[in-house]
């Protein structure tokens, strides 16, 4: 316990420094004023928290305009237009059904900010009508749709860049460089945190739709189920039908870092993944608290997810990621020698990612993404694998879990991380010796065929059963 305690301090002392030590973003010049026939033609489709993200962004660009936004609840798209207009740019058209916007021949690039059982079928929408796509974290709800995004883009010479933005920040490649060229030393572990408070989504109770929402379009793929939540909006990510819980939803941004910055491709070699939906009781399905341990072999990755309100190491940095060489440690984008001594901060500048898209657009060469979509299929599909060793799990005391773990050979000691989850489960209230942990199975990976070994019921959960007509087309159909 003491050597627990050492390196917690160790830790939060590295998260605190790194923080303080984060440069102010500078990206390049967007781009300058263009002729009205060079603009490219954009639809915003999905028109929430990240869909407002979205037009943000965009008014900010010369060289492209927001024809349509869309969203099953008009509602929805009423706000964007009018972000966009108060944003100076011009009111677009505003549409339910995003079939209608694919339609359009006009239109060159779409922007998906879609709850995320839509974000493959629109994508591969979209790019069979032949557009252009920027498509939200995560890229899929599974992992075969994901694969089949990565299919499509290929098959159809299409441009589809993920919604990882990190992958934009030039103080983070420069980090990934620094470690690339051998610097840090050798590198066998990175580890991602991420904090994010949840409360209560209530329920049991009636959900009404609202008023001017199509529930059939808003569903699309995945079934038309009695909605028990208070929230219609929002609280679909902690819905297994819908959603793939906080791992999915934020900690991807550190999962997508941690592999970047490790070079690792594939799934790996296997994965576990512990956690629960503790301090409430609710109607969400997904877990508040999770750990996914990610085996590549010589290389590991261990995401952690607290989701209960704890003590966070900085008052607005929310998440990081930890890389440790032989000679020194990466925190964020900053550079400590092996005893934790700050030894400088990565610098560059910055592209807008969204900018990025559009100037691979324009040279119709996918390698000039930032996030191009297999990145993001690889990413997103942790996150599931991570998510399905957890659904197939069983309830087990602390001394259980800790017996478990120690059988586990990575390059990490997982059982210490476990401690760490014991201790920000205290903070935060929860007795685990009462309210039990979900230990879930450790599942074998093909990481190159993206399946299961020898687990069939895991396997029939890399995908899911379609609503007709809302179906994500096989590999021999588009």
């Amino acid at each position: 316990m003491q050597n627990f305690t050492r390196r917690r301090f160790f830790e939060d002392s590295l998260m605190a420094a790194a923080a303080v030590a984060l440069p102010a973003p500078i990206f390049a010049a967007e781009t300058k004023s263009v002729s009205p026939n060079s603009k490219l033609t954009a639809a915003i489709i999905g028109c929430g928290i990240r869909g407002k993200a979205h037009a943000r962004e965009l008014a900010r660009l010369a060289d492209c305009d927001v024809a349509y936004v869309c969203d099953p609840d008009l509602d929805r798209a009423d706000e964007v237009g009018a972000l966009l207009v108060e944003l100076k740019r011009p009111m677009p058209k505003k549409v339910q059904d995003l079939r209608a916007v694919f339609a359009d021949k006009s239109v060159d690039v779409v922007f998906i900010a879609t709850p995320n059982h839509w974000h493959a079928l629109a994508a591969i929408w979209a790019m069979q009508a032949g557009k252009d796509v920027y498509v939200e974290k995560p890229v899929s709800h599974n992992v075969a749709e994901g694969r089949r995004i990565v299919q499509v883009a290929r098959k159809h010479g299409r441009i589809c860049q993920t919604g990882t933005q990190n992958r934009s920040r030039a103080p983070l490649a420069e980090a990934v460089k620094y470690m690339r060229e051998g610097k840090l030393g050798e590198v066998k572990l990175a580890r991602g945190i991420m904090y994010g408070a949840r409360g209560s989504i209530g329920g049991p109770v009636e959900c009404p739709t609202p008023p001017r929402c199509d529930y059939n379009l808003w569903a699309g793929p995945a079934p038309m189920t009695k909605l028990t939540r208070n929230k219609f909006h929002y609280d679909w990510h902690w819905m297994w039908d819908t959603g793939n819980g906080d791992l999915g939803n934020s900690n991807v941004h550190c999962l997508d870092v941690c592999r970047w910055g490790l070079g690792v491709t594939g799934l790996g070699r296997s994965v576990l993944s512990y956690g629960g939906r503790l301090g409430y009781t609710d109607v969400g399905e997904t877990p508040n608290t999770q750990v996914g341990i990610f085996d590549f072999g010589d290389k590991t990755i261990i995401s952690e997810t607290r989701g209960l309100k704890t003590v966070p190491f900085h008052p607005t940095i929310k998440s990081m990621w930890f890389f440790y060489g032989t000679e020194g440690i990466i925190a964020e984008t900053s550079l400590f020698d092996p005893k934790g001594n700050l030894v400088r901060a990565f610098e560059g500048q910055s592209e807008n990612h969204f900018a990025n898209f559009l100037r691979a657009v324009r040279s119709r060469h996918h390698t000039d993404l930032a996030a191009d979509i297999l990145e993001g299929h690889q990413s997103s599909a942790l996150c599931h694998i991570a998510n399905i060793s957890y659904r197939l799990g069983h309830s087990a005391p602390p001394a259980d879990i800790a017996k478990h773990l120690g059988d586990i050979k990575v390059q990490e000691d997982v059982q210490e991380t476990f401690e760490r989850t014991r201790h920000s489960m205290n903070d935060a209230g929860v007795d685990l010796e009462k309210t039990m942990l979900t230990l879930g199975q450790h599942l074998r990976v093909d990481g190159d065929k993206e399946k299961f070994i020898d687990n069939a019921q895991a396997d029939t959960l890399l995908a899911r059963q379609y609503r007709a007509p809302f179906v994500v087309p096989g590999e021999n159909e588009a």
